[in-house]
């Protein structure tokens, strides 16, 4: 089938951040399709961006290195000229990448000396100033981030944190020259050049910040952010915001939700849905110490508890924990073990659910989010409406729900207001 290049080609680092990046670009304008991994084969589908899913964001920085130089090689093959790597907003990290070493590594492909770095969401209140991360009203290290399980992030300066990752000087665009328009910032970009400074992290507290910078982003071959600056780029390609972009099949079936994150957000959206009155049932990463079989035990009672009460509306399954009794099983089974053991639970009972009849799938947390879509064997999802800012709905093909495929949602932890879980179903159109 003939079609048009690829304007645009992103990269994302995690399953939950690559859905949000499509969101945003879906509600500027353009068509988008979401992959799960490097696809094996060239696109179907005629549409202005592809983001293709990675679950790079905690593995070893050389791994990551490897699947998203794999991600751009696809992206360029489809005719891509700009490039996105799209991290988390609150800029998550370990200690060693891989938010520096992808990006380096992206820019050594691209034969390209310069790129901008801004995990900037306002939407959902993620702003930077003077180079310094605001997750909400206060600093990114004061917000729940410092307790993450995983990537706890202690330092809010973004200049100092992406230059412990990096070989290349890291610079600022600070919000003096981003309120001056696209060519204050065009004027900055080239004084830092000029300086030897390879990567620049930029200011900004409001989606009108993201808007005057945009222009100026146009003549970048690659861009590092969170999602919020794509708000910015279909106009850069002609396109602007149509209500086609995120129109879905009607949606049936059971409905569900599974949770295996630990954030701020999520503890007080489990909370919200118990308090509600909708069945919930918790999972004990305790319970699953004994191996294979006894994550096959939890996931068989979890799916005998449910199986009688989907039929009255959505269910709750969840490993959610407050930060002191995450600390206790780390202790006790070590941080990836644990981790692991969570995410293959909470992804074998999503299978296990869709196959009870779920249609309608709320998968919260990054890392559970890209074991759920591979434990369901989805390979691309067509991108809806938004539930809440970074938030959409989307559809997608799965072999464990044949006929009609199943609308999902894959939300990172700090996103969604308190009663995200409970209002989401009611935002879908049914058959």
């Amino acid at each position: 089938m003939s079609r048009a290049p690829l304007k645009l080609g992103c990269i994302a680092d995690d399953f939950t951040g690559a859905t949000d990046l499509a969101n945003n670009l879906v509600r500027a304008g353009m068509r988008v399709v979401q992959t799960i991994g490097v696809p094996s084969e060239p696109l179907a589908a005629d549409v202005d961006a592809v983001v293709v899913a990675l679950k790079s964001r905690t593995i070893a920085p050389a791994d990551a290195v490897a699947q998203s130089l794999d991600a751009l090689a696809w992206l360029q093959a489809q005719g891509a000229k700009q490039f996105y790597f799209k991290y988390c907003s609150t800029f998550d990290s370990t200690a060693q990448g891989n938010i520096g070493p992808v990006a380096e590594a992206l820019m050594d492909a691209l034969g390209t000396d310069f790129t901008i770095a801004t995990p900037a969401f306002p939407d959902n209140k993620r702003t930077v100033f003077k180079g310094y991360l605001f997750a909400g009203e206060g600093l990114l290290n004061e917000s729940g981030m410092q307790n993450h399980p995983l990537t706890p992030m202690t330092d809010p300066n973004l200049v100092r944190v992406l230059q412990a990752q990096t070989k290349r000087r890291v610079g600022l665009i600070d919000y003096s020259v981003v309120a001056q328009g696209a060519d204050a910032v065009r004027a900055r970009i080239a004084a830092l050049r000029a300086e030897g400074v390879g990567l620049a992290v930029v200011d900004a507290i409001s989606n009108a910040d993201l808007l005057r910078m945009g222009p100026a982003l146009a003549e970048l071959p690659l861009l590092t952010a969170g999602s919020g600056v794509a708000i910015a780029l279909p106009a850069n390609f002609g396109l602007a915001p149509s209500p086609q972009a995120a129109a879905l099949p009607a949606a049936q079936g059971l409905q569900a939700v599974v949770s295996g994150s630990c954030s701020v957000a999520t503890n007080q959206q489990v909370a919200h849905f118990i308090a509600s009155g909708r069945p919930a049932r918790a999972i004990d990463p305790l319970q699953l110490a004994g191996g294979p079989e006894a994550s096959a035990r939890v996931v068989a009672d979890a799916l005998a508890w449910a199986q009688p009460l989907l039929a009255s509306g959505p269910v709750l399954v969840y490993s959610t924990a407050e930060p002191a009794a995450v600390k206790a099983i780390q202790d006790q089974l070590g941080v990836a073990e644990a981790g692991a053991l969570v995410e293959h639970t909470v992804a074998a009972i999503a299978r296990g659910l869709v196959a009870l009849g779920v249609r309608q799938l709320l998968v919260a947390g990054g890392e559970t989010s890209g074991a759920c879509v591979q434990a369901l064997e989805i390979s691309q999802m067509q991108i809806g409406p938004q539930i809440d800012p970074g938030v959409p709905w989307c559809h997608a093909a799965s072999p464990v729900a044949p006929e009609a495929g199943l609308h999902l949602t894959l939300k990172s932890g700090n996103f969604g207001s308190v009663d995200f879980f409970s209002k989401a179903f009611g935002q879908l159109t049914t058959a």
